[in-house]
């Protein structure tokens, strides 16, 4: 299998206020080579999703925004949106939640495995699991446009908590 990144789970020991301001900065300067604007409420949306290092729901977003202000459903759907449209974020369907992209500015795909213990996530991007789409697609006359996989399973902590060594 070959992949374009090695897929893994957040360390808990790894820096995450750099990991945030990380991602932050390269959403800001992807806003600006868009020639888009990276407002204070699209900065506060992108924020909570990062904070998290798991999918959130937006209406977790629309809590923890109100907790600091007054928000409406629509600001914030209308921020996931424009998060969503400049790949910034995903949408993790399967749990009508978001996370943030590892890899914004890159094309490519979404793959998604998902901890069904601790809703963990981690973002794959596998030329194989690709090409092996649009080949089973075209056969059946099929294009594809999109795609997104999710796969459901425990993450190295939570299997370890179930299988130990």
């Amino acid at each position: 299998m070959s992949l374009l990144h090695s897929p893994r789970f957040i360390d808990p020991d790894h820096d995450h206020q750099q990991c945030v301001a990380s991602a932050l900065s390269k959403a800001e300067q992807i806003c600006l080579e868009q020639g888009q604007r990276f407002t204070s409420i699209r900065r506060k949306v992108f924020e909570l999703i990062w904070q998290q290092h798991k999918p959130i729901g937006a209406y977790q977003i629309l809590e923890e925004l109100q907790q600091q202000a007054r928000t409406a459903p629509p600001t914030v759907y209308r921020a996931l949106d424009f998060l969503l449209n400049l790949g910034l974020i995903h949408r993790i369907s399967s749990l009508n939640a978001f996370v943030g992209c590892v890899h914004p500015g890159a094309s490519h795909e979404g793959y998604f495995l998902i901890c069904t213990s601790c809703r963990a996530c981690a973002e794959l991007s596998t030329l194989a699991i690709t090409r092996e789409i649009n080949r089973s697609a075209g056969q059946c006359g099929f294009v594809v446009q999109d795609r997104l996989v999710e796969v459901m399973g425990l993450c190295p902590d939570c299997s370890t908590e179930v299988n130990p060594a």
